[in-house]
């Protein structure tokens, strides 16, 4: 198959696969759920397919750009192309949402109702997430994240818990401010280019020097960064996520943490740095308190709760702050091998928190699916009852934890470790973080699987965990361990990439037009801006 052909397929089989769902008029559930379950593994399928042509590509010079990409004109009056591709920074979410998609859908035969809408829904939500991460055209870019809005609304509005419609309205307003001011920017950038939206062309003309003068950078930033920032999340921008989270089903949590989550971190690698390099640097002190900040703030809010899901939710917004962290350690004349491994290990966290939070939502809908309630303080005992699905449970909890050997060490370890050389301070208080982890997951383990026997409400509903949670909850464990004994298989992917991009930040910063030092002007500069 053509490489470039490939990459439309991955992105629009799941579409594809929606449409065949959604044309014949049948009752039979079971066939709507082994349609949409295969066309994620014939997707899952396609993406390997892509990543051994990336693989045999990915050699010798012009290493780390896009080995395979594909462009066409869209409409041609606006520059607008159709344009995709892939490289070491995007090829491994690629993977993950392929994966994790598979697995959620999986999960999913735990949907009773409207089975048909939920299929079509979900597949059109892989399809917006795929083409968010294989997009170089800035306008096709944006399409894709709306796109994705819209299915999830529906997911959680329709087919989540009691609150379903607060969760979903405030999940959308939330990211339709976010993408408001990511137009903002996009119209910036468009203009100052005089009028591309190629993120190619876009990247190499800001590390020229010729895109945007340093002030409006700053400005373009300030706006992607809140953007991408409400979708990461990071506090402030995070209040959504824990209401999303609770009332959303299990498979649909899973997606949310596996994969949406890790389009915030994307975005800012893929367009706020390499499009604002000399922002990089003003606000690189900013990024790495804010990810320390928000390791310490989720790490302690996940250990006040009482709901065994919002507990999950708020792991997310300590363990993405790692993410922030790594990407904000850049210091330019310092060592820059330390940025380049805080890079690598924010990527690599994206990918170990896709894994082990998407298990971790998982194993706690097994559990609700039988006994219909959350509540860490009437749960207990249970490793008696449910000995299988509770060792595996601890297993994918412990991966979440850091555990050493388990995909959540890695990412946590390159993160803190780079932070030293940027501020000793700020690395002793991440490094913090991850005591406070094992102290809410321990401590969780500890009221849900052990003490004395369950006698909850529906006790006697508590069943042996089947051979389909088993396999998905066996799979999910599996990777954890992989990806944490072998994790060069992803970073040799990685690295070609994120060197590029620091090459590109280093020359950005260096050949930014009208740098001003004095914050009262940049604050004029951008008060003249909105006022324009």
């Amino acid at each position: 198959m053509n490489p470039e052909f490939l990459l439309t397929c991955v992105t629009f089989a799941p579409a594809l696969g929606a449409l065949v769902v959604a044309i014949p008029n049948s009752k039979n559930t079971d066939a709507l759920r082994f349609i949409g379950l295969g066309t994620t593994v014939v997707t899952l399928f396609l993406s390997l397919f892509l990543f051994a042509k990336f693989q045999e590509l990915n050699v010798g010079e012009g290493v780390g750009g896009y080995v395979i990409h594909t462009s066409h004109t869209w409409i041609k009056s606006w520059n607008i192309n159709y344009q995709l591709g892939v490289d070491g920074i995007s090829m491994p979410l690629v993977l993950l949402t392929s994966f994790t998609s598979v697995f959620a859908m999986l999960a999913s035969w735990s949907i009773k109702k409207h089975v048909k809408g939920y299929m079509v829904l979900f597949l059109l939500l892989e399809s917006g997430m795929m083409g968010v991460f294989l997009s170089l055209d800035f306008f096709l870019f944006y399409v894709f994240w709306e796109v994705m809005l819209l299915p999830m609304y529906f997911l959680i509005g329709v087919w989540g818990g009691p609150r379903k419609e607060y969760a979903a309205i405030k999940f959308f307003l939330y990211t339709l401010f976010g993408s408001i001011l990511m137009l903002i920017a996009i119209l910036m950038l468009y203009f100052g280019s005089d009028r591309s939206f190629d993120l190619v062309a876009l990247a190499d003309m800001a590390s020229k020097g010729t895109l945007l003068d340093a002030n409006y950078q700053i400005i373009a930033f300030v706006l992607l960064f809140i953007g991408f920032a409400i979708k990461l999340p990071a506090f402030p921008f995070h209040t959504w996520l824990p209401d999303a989270h609770v009332e959303a089903p299990t498979p649909i949590s899973m997606i949310l943490a596996g994969v949406l989550l890790k389009m915030g971190g994307y975005g800012i690698i893929r367009i706020a740095f390499p499009l604002c390099p000399y922002a990089v640097q003003w606000a690189s002190y900013f990024l790495v308190a804010l990810g320390v900040f928000s390791i310490i703030y989720g790490a302690f809010a996940a250990l006040a709760q009482t709901d065994f899901k919002r507990l999950v939710a708020y792991s997310s917004v300590s363990h993405m702050g790692y993410v922030l962290l790594g990407l904000g350690v850049w210091k330019l004349g310092g060592d820059n091998d330390y940025w380049l491994m805080g890079m690598n290990g924010a990527m690599f966290q994206m990918l170990a928190h896709g894994i082990s939070s998407a298990g971790m939502f998982f194993m706690v809908g097994v559990i609700y699916d039988r006994v219909h309630h959350r509540d860490l303080n009437k749960f207990g005992g249970l490793m008696g009852k449910m000995p299988v699905y509770s060792g595996l449970a601890a297993g994918i909890f412990f991966a979440g934890l850091g555990l050493p050997g388990m995909c959540g060490f890695i990412g946590e370890v390159f993160t803190v470790i780079s932070a030293w050389q940027f501020s000793k301070l700020l690395a002793i208080i991440s490094a913090s973080g991850v005591i406070l982890t094992a102290g809410y997951i321990l401590w969780a383990l500890q009221r849900v699987y052990l003490g004395p026997e369950y006698k909850g409400p529906n006790a006697e509903d508590i069943t042996p965990i089947n051979s389909r949670e088993l396999f998905v909850a066996g799979t999910l464990l599996v990777f954890a361990v992989i990806l944490g004994v072998y994790p060069s298989f992803m970073f040799d992917v990685m690295e070609p990439s994120t060197k590029l991009l620091q090459d590109g930040l280093i020359s950005g910063y260096q050949n930014a037009p009208g740098v001003v030092e004095d914050p009262a002007i940049v604050m004029e500069t951008a008060r003249a801006a909105v006022a324009k």
